[in-house]
């Protein structure tokens, strides 16, 4: 059976918007820490390319979450061409229903990832 994969966006998800440069801390590094501490696979799915791709893709490094892919998910090469990264759970500040929370540190809202957490126990994932 394939892993589960999930993909999280970068900027207002994983850290506060800041765009191009990295923004602060949100509470992300230890619920995706023990995502993939459970098995789950983690892809990077943001539209940050070239040198700020890396940037985000070091952030990940840096907090020592380990990434299954940056904007693709290998294991669809096998069944498909399409471009969009396929996951079986989105993570993302813009997608409907995710929790946003506000700070005087941030003009935009970002996820809330202590409500994130409480839904990933509730529905199973952890």
């Amino acid at each position: 059976m394939a892993q589960t994969v999930i993909a999280i966006d970068f900027d207002g998800t994983c850290v506060t918007h800041d765009y191009p440069y990295i923004g602060s801390d949100i509470g992300a590094v230890p619920v995706l820490r023990e995502l993939a501490d459970a098995g789950y696979h983690l892809v990077l799915n943001t539209m940050r390319s070239g040198r700020l791709e890396k940037d985000a893709v070091r952030w990940f490094k840096d907090n020592n979450i380990p990434l299954y892919g940056v904007n693709t998910n290998p294991d669809q090469k096998s069944w498909t061409a399409s471009p969009k990264v396929y996951a079986d759970l989105y993570i993302d500040d813009a997608a409907l229903g995710v929790p946003l929370k506000t700070s005087e540190n941030s003009a935009r809202p970002f996820v809330d990832w202590v409500a994130v957490r409480e839904w990933l126990v509730a529905e199973g994932y952890l």
